[in-house]
Parts: structure tokens; sequence; C-alpha cells
């Protein structure tokens, strides 16, 4: 077979380097050998020798040949490129154990030092799994102590071995907790380091600067000046000498310095041209402000797609296109390189939004509550940069005291739930979605969508700990108290109102939102002169707040005579301070439209402040959302434990095996016996069911089971139906089935006659049905439910994304409102749950690992005070997509 039929082109990958510029990984090809004689060529004396244990000058012919033409199974080499040369090459030859290969790598000189060598060993690790291998040998010597590095901090077991004045490595290279939390440690470095070159770059040039008024150029030069940016600003336009009173440039190689940030503001004709020019310019990160790519059908997809390729090929990262902008108010910035019309103050919020007009909407709702921002980014199509990325980089940002993204499409979900949860632990993150979201796509955006049950996007996310919202306005209702004010340590509140009527609905509301009301005082007297009020109502919530069972306070209020917002604020600023709990204020019929009632009020520098709020239903809506952020983050999230008795090598083998005659995208479902053994691999035991033909066969597999017997029909539909005969349970001997057959085939006739099984009797138990699906965009979901009507009509599911920790699966078992049936519900004795928890445990594991099962359903689980049993198992397996979030670290494609 050719070469170019056996190339994986899903091997292909844009990659972070260390430094936050990115590289093109591939697969070697024999296209290359010029190339990889070229970059051998320019390899210093000491890094060829380190590489080959001797000096030469050049490849010869036959080693070119070798080095270049794999059969990328037993021999695979990857080359990563930068501007179309190679700058790393990476590769492992299959040893004469067809389970161990020989890895070996070569960075060129200027490239050293920038994570290549570990990017590089991750993706052969993930091809030498794929294609069978299961341990890597190196040998390297000794003053190569870079490269041993490499292998020593990859997570792996090391063997370490000096042999002749070399030193000998092996190590197993099936993923390890380890060599897992060391990728995902290199790839939020490597990602956090890619926006900080982005949000704080020392200079920058907007290309498509214009002198005419009002124009997307003219606008951004004239903001990215009048905002005070601290490093210098360049304007490029062919046509213009003079642009905003500093010289304009014709291009960008014209400037003088180089350019970290590149802000490109021409036609959508001319934008792949300028792109290219920045690329041999070598400017760090592009801003694509330019609209056009998501119309003219498929072709403006297609040229997005070329832009993300070429600035990627030189080491660019892409904001855009049709972006609204950046924004970071950090006083050694000052960059609003955006459409905004001046720099917002600065505060504790970092904002994410996607399109334009979403960003438009969620500055100017921050700017009407006075919420200051730490940065702010429009991904616009989001056609390279994410919001996965924006966090990585607000993780480590001491200026960002909380996140919140208006999300319209999601492109790694599972990469954002793992994200996303460690950052939700160090600082609130708030999500706005539409409801369509994964189910349709915004123009532009070129990402898959989900086949997933309704809810399992939503599950992701509560999963990941993040305070889920609907609305601009939900969203900044929440932030402003998660910016302005301390989390609270738990769910107790005091109300405090001077009116009863108005004081008793807050607290009915707070209740109804599952806040614990400890202290209702609706009896303020705020009407004595502010001299007298004042004091007093200090000295009430100091009180208040000073109760170890008040974790925050709500104060709500009528107009007052002879007070005012602007002098009550204070006080309630100083109590909240003094106790360190957060206060929020509701100021409700108040006229007057010169106070401000919305917003973060007496607030600092810091942009801290008191959430105040016109609404008492929006106060208590937003503190009930950051009560429970409080209780998922004080809570214990479990661990990714991995049950007894699994055995991942027979599940592959048995699914690789299976798989090899499927060539396209159908599925085929497994048999009883390939069923039983895939499941038996993780610990899943399937209670034996025969099916048969004549009474008599049926009489033999009741024998072979043991007596007594369910008899029932393989009707997937009827096979659970008492009312409509599809099975008789508890049948006690041979007698009985014979009667049983008969009297079940005459009653099922108007069904078409369908086959019969008897199958061992299970101890009684509730029934529950468990079911795994492989979606296009979350990956492996796992749904439960209660078997019957409650899942049936009433869609009663509760979902989960693998990988799912200990506590996940306990919460999953206790979602569904029928699930009290198993905790002892109208007499009933309570379930053994732990066994139906190690029981979605195995399935999600079992899923998560094995991207070809399709689908997986058991139907039902009979769960008793003893035990359980699986009474039904259907597996279908198929050749799935890659999955968005792999085992390799890679930008989204």
């Amino acid at each position: 077979m050719a070469a170019e039929e056996l190339y994986p082109e899903y091997w292909e990958a844009d990659v972070v380097l260390r430094d936050g510029s990115t590289g093109h990984l591939r697969p070697i090809s024999p296209a290359d050998a010029d190339a990889v004689q070229a970059f051998h060529m320019s390899q210093s004396q000491d890094s060829i020798y380190l590489r080959f244990f001797t000096y030469k000058s050049s490849l010869s012919e036959r080693e070119l040949k070798r080095f270049t033409e794999v059969d990328y199974v037993s021999r695979v080499a990857f080359v990563v490129t930068r501007g179309g040369r190679i700058i790393g090459i990476g590769r492992y030859d299959r040893l004469d154990d067809p389970e161990e290969a020989e890895v070996a790598f070569n960075i060129a000189d200027a490239y050293q030092g920038r994570g290549l060598g570990s990017i590089l060993l991750e993706h052969l690790a993930a091809a030498a799994r794929e294609n069978g291998i299961q341990r890597f040998t190196a040998e390297v010597l000794p003053e190569n102590r870079k490269m041993i590095t490499v292998f020593a901090e990859a997570g792996y077991e090391v063997d370490r071995r000096f042999d002749d004045g070399v030193v000998e490595l092996s190590f197993d290279i099936d993923p390890t907790d380890r060599s897992r939390a060391v990728m995902e440690s290199r790839e939020h470095r490597a990602e956090a380091r890619s926006m900080q070159t982005l949000l704080t770059p020392s200079s920058v040039a907007v290309i498509g600067a214009s002198r005419s008024w009002g124009s997307v150029g003219y606008s951004l030069l004239e903001h990215i000046v009048e905002g005070g940016f601290t490093g210098p600003v360049a304007g490029v336009n062919p046509e213009a000498f003079e642009l905003n009173g500093m010289v304009a440039y014709g291009s960008i190689g014209e400037v003088p310095g180089p350019v970290d940030l590149a802000v490109i503001a021409v036609p959508y004709e001319s934008v792949l041209a300028v792109v290219e020019e920045c690329g041999r310019a070598g400017v760090k990160s592009l801003l694509v402000a330019t609209a056009g790519f998501a119309e003219n059908d498929g072709e403006g997809l297609a040229r997005q797609r070329e832009l993300v390729h070429s600035a990627r090929s030189y080491g660019m990262r892409v904001v855009g296109p049709a972006s609204l902008g950046i924004i970071n108010t950090d006083p050694a910035v000052r960059l609003n390189a955006s459409m905004a019309p001046a720099l917002p103050r600065p505060g504790g919020l970092g904002l994410f939004s996607q399109s334009a007009a979403i960003g438009v909407m969620l500055h100017a709702a921050a700017a009407r509550r006075a919420l200051g921002l730490s940065s702010g980014l429009s991904a616009g199509n989001r056609a390279d940069v994410s919001g996965n990325d924006a966090m990585q980089y607000w993780e480590d940002d001491p200026r960002t005291r909380a996140v919140a993204l208006y999300l319209e499409s999601v492109g790694n979900p599972r990469k954002f739930s793992r994200i996303a949860r460690r950052l939700s632990r160090m600082k609130p993150v708030i999500v706005a979605k539409s409801d369509v979201m994964g189910l349709q796509l915004p123009p532009g955006h070129a990402v898959r969508t989900t086949q997933a049950p309704g809810g399992a996007l939503d599950a992701m996310l509560r999963q990941s700990g993040v305070i889920r919202v609907e609305t601009t306005e939900q969203l900044m209702d929440v932030a402003q108290i998660v910016v302005g004010q301390p989390i609270p340590g738990g769910s107790g509140v005091a109300v405090f109102s001077n009116s009863l009527a108005l004081g008793k609905v807050v607290a009915d509301a707070a209740q109804a939102q599952d806040l614990d009301v400890v202290r209702l005082n609706a009896h303020l007297d705020l009407d004595a002169g502010q001299s007298v009020a004042l004091p007093e109502l200090k000295a009430a919530l100091t009180e208040a707040l000073e109760d170890a069972t008040v974790h925050s306070l709500i104060l709500t209020l009528i107009p007052a005579v002879g007070l005012t917002s602007e002098q009550i604020l204070p006080v309630l600023a100083e109590c909240g301070s003094a106790a360190g709990k957060p206060v929020v204020a509701c100021f409700t019929g108040v006229l007057d439209s010169a106070e401000q009632l919305e917003g973060l009020v007496s607030g600092d520098e810091a942009g801290t402040g008191v959430p105040c709020f016109s609404s008492p239903g929006g106060a208590v809506s937003a503190l009930a959302a950051v009560v429970r952020y409080s209780r998922w983050r004080q809570a214990e999230h479990g661990v990714f434990a991995e049950p007894a008795g699994v055995n991942e090598d027979d599940a592959a083998t048995l699914l690789t095996s299976v798989l090899s005659g499927i060539r396209d995208v159908g599925l085929r479902r497994l048999d009883g016996e390939q069923t039983g053994r895939l499941l038996g691999s993780y610990g899943i035991n399937v209670l034996r069911s025969i099916p048969f033909e004549t009474t008599e066969e049926a009489v033999l597999a009741a024998d072979a089971v043991g007596w007594p017997v369910a008899l029932k029909t393989v009707d997937e539909n009827l096979r659970h139906r008492l009312d409509f005969g599809g099975v008789r349970l508890n049948v006690p001997d041979a007698a009985s089935l014979r009667a049983g057959v008969e009297a079940m085939r005459n009653e099922l006739r108007i069904f078409g006659a369908p086959g019969l099984e008897v199958q061992t009797m299970a101890p009684a138990g509730q029934a529950c049905v468990l079911r795994a699906i492989e979606d296009p965009l979350l990956g492996p979901v796992v749904s439960f439910g209660m078997a019957g009507d409650a899942v049936n009509l009433l869609d009663d599911w509760a979902h989960g994304i693998p990988p799912l920790t200990t506590v996940d699966a306990a919460e999953l078992v206790r979602t569904p409102r029928a699930s009290r049936r198993l905790f002892g519900y109208q007499g009933l004795p309570p379930v053994n749950v732990a066994a139906l928890e190690d029981l979605l445990l195995r399935v999600a594991l079992l899923k998560d690992r094995h991207p070809e099962i399709a689908l997986l359903q058991f139907n039902p689980v009979l769960v008793s005070p003893d035990g359980l049993a699986v009474l039904n198992a259907e597996v279908s397996v198929g050749n799935p997509q890659q999955r968005t979030d792999s085992a390799r670290r890679a930008l989204r494609d």
C-alpha cells in the first residue's frame, strides 16, 4: 500500500509550546527528506553528537530514506514545524518484543527548552498504544540531561540502567494518574502563557487603521491610544502617511521593533495575506476584528480554517475572527483593543464572550452596574482562542477573583469540564448559555453538535462546579456578589427590612431557594433621622453578623424619611467588611432616578463594594446561587477510583477483534457471548439467560440456569411487560414451564410471535435502567433512572459525563425524582445503593476508556437490599470519531 494511503492524517495537531507560541505536529512522510536534511545540517555539533552518539555533517540518502519512510505502525515519526521548517523530530521503532519500542528525539537548537520533547513524547505514546505497544526504551548519553529530564518528568515510572557509557531508560506508556497530571499541568502553563502574550502585549500594531471617523480600524486605533496603552502603538495603512497623529506604516514588516499583538481590521478578502505577512514579520498574536467568515456557505469557514492554520504555522494564536476585541485594565498594561469606547473600570471579573453582539451587551451591563473587569475577551467566531484558553489564564491571574462566560457554542466540553472543575475550586466560574447550545451552531462556529439526551450538557456544568445562569442579567447579578463580597461560609442568612410585609416576602423567597433564614428583623426603624437611625442600624447589623449561624445578610428596604441609599450603604459595607461575610442590599420603591440601585456601590479601588439590587427576587436568587456554589466548593468531591477486577486489555482486545470488520460508521451489536466477555472484563456480570425453540429445550435451559426461572420474550419492548404477557416470574418446575410457554405464545401471537428465553430468577428489588452512549460533542455520557414510566413517560433521568468520581456516582443515583424508592419508600426496605454506585463507576470507566462502545444499556437492573442483578444488557460498537479531549495535547482543530 502506498505511503499516502497509510498516512494517518488524524494524528496531525496544532500544539502550544511552553512559551505560549504554537507549532504544527504531524506524522513524517517521504516528502520531508529535504526538510529533514536541512534540519540536521542546521543543528550544532553538540546536538548531533547527543542524538547520534557521533558527529555527521549530513545524512546519507539511506539514512534519509529510513528516517522518512515509515509504516505508521511499527515505525512512527512525528515532526513539529514552524513556518514550514522542521523544529523537532520524535520517533519510535518497534523492537523484537512486539509490545516494546525504542524512542528518540531531536530538537532544533533554537527551540530547546520550550517543551517540544514532552509534546512529542505524549503523541508518540498515544500512537504507540493505538498500535499495541506498551513500553518505550531509550538510550541516552549521560551528558544529555535535557532528554533525561523529559523522560523523568513525564509522569511515568522510569527504570534507569547505566551500561557501557550509556543511560538505558525504559517505562510503561499506559497513562498513570501522575502522567495525566503532568500533561494537564504542562497544558495549563503553555496555554496560560499564550493568553498572557495576548492580553499583556508590549507593543501593538493596528493593520487597517483608518483616518475615516467611525470605521472599525479608526475606532480600534483610537481606543488603544485613548485608553492609555503603556507600550508602543503603530498604525498600518499603505494609503496613509499619518494616523491619529502618528506616522503610518505601509506594511507590518516596516514597523520598527517587534510587534507582540497585531489587530487586523482589513477587508475580508485581504485577511489571509495580512496574516501571512504578520507571520513572516514575527508577530506573536493576532486579533482579527474583520467579519464575513460566517457567510458564503462553506467558503467562509474554509477561509477561516486557512486563517488559523496559517497563523499557527508561524506560532501565532488568533482571537476571532469577528471579535469585539480584548481588554486588560491592569495599570501596567491598560489595553483597550476593542470597540468599547473607553477602558472599563478596573476590577476582579474576567469576562469572556463569543459573538460581538453578546460582548456589547455584557460590557454595557457591567458598566451600568459599576462592575470592574480585570480583563475581557470576545472570541468572535472562536476559530482558535476559546473560553478554555481564557480560563487557563484567569486561573493564575491574581487580579481576577471571579470568571464569567457567555457561551453560544462549546468546542471541547470535556476539556472545559476538566479546567472548570479545577478553577471553580479556587474562583467562582459563572456560565450563561442558551438552552439550544450544543444542538445548534451560531454562524461561523465550526464545532460539533451534540446528540446526547437533554440535560446532559447541564449535568456536565453541574459536575464542574460552575454557577449556571440563564441570562445576561442573571450573570451580572451573581458576578457583583462574588466580585464585591466574600464567599459565604454556609446557607444561614439574616434578613433585615423596615417593612414587615417586605421582610416576610424576602424570607419566604430565601427559604424557597434552600437558604436557611436564621434571623428575620423586619422592624427596623429608620424614620428617626440619620443621627439616630444609622447607629441603631449599625448595631443591629453587627450583632446579626457576629452570630456564627449567620453566613450572609440581605438588607431590603422601602424608602425611609430623611435617609438615602448613599447614607445607608457605607454602614452596610463597614459591617460586612468587619465580619468578613457577604452582605447585599435591595432598595425598592425608590423613584429618584439619580440614585444607583443596581450594581456595586461604595466600592474601592480593588473593585469590591456592596451589591445592590432593585428587585428582591433578583437579590435572593443571586445569593442562593452563590451559596450553592459555596456548598459545592466545601463539599467532598470524591476520587477517580478504579474498582477491583478491571482488565482493560481484555476489553480492548475484544473490541479490536469485533471492529476489525467494520469499515464504515455503522454499528454492530455484540452477541450474548461477546457482551458477557466485555462486561466481565470490568467486573460486571449479567444474569444468565438461554433462548429456546421448543418446550423441551426450555426445560433443559431451566435445568442449566437453575430453578425457579423467569420466562420472557426476547422482544425488547415486551420483555418487562407483565400486563402484555411478556414475562412470567418464579416458574417452579418443568410442568409449569411447559404450560407457561404455550400460554405465553398464545398471548404474544398478536405481536408477531417473538422468541422466548428462560433466565435465573433474581431477588426481588427496585428496577433501574442504566444507559451509556458516545456523543460526538460530549464524548461518553452515562444516564441513570428508575425503570418503567419514570423514564419512559416522565423522562426522569440523571446524566453524568465520565470520568466520574465516587461523589459524582452517588449524586447520579440520587438525582432522579423517583430514586426515593431506593432509600425506603412506603414501607419498602432500602436497597444496596453502594452496589449500584459501584456498577455506575464500572460502566463510566468502561465507557470512558473505550469510545468504540457506541451504546450500552442495562434494562433492567434489579437492586435489592443484598445486592443487584443485571437482567439484560445490550452493547453496540462502531468506529468512533476522535474525541474532543484526547490523550494527546492539541489545540482544537
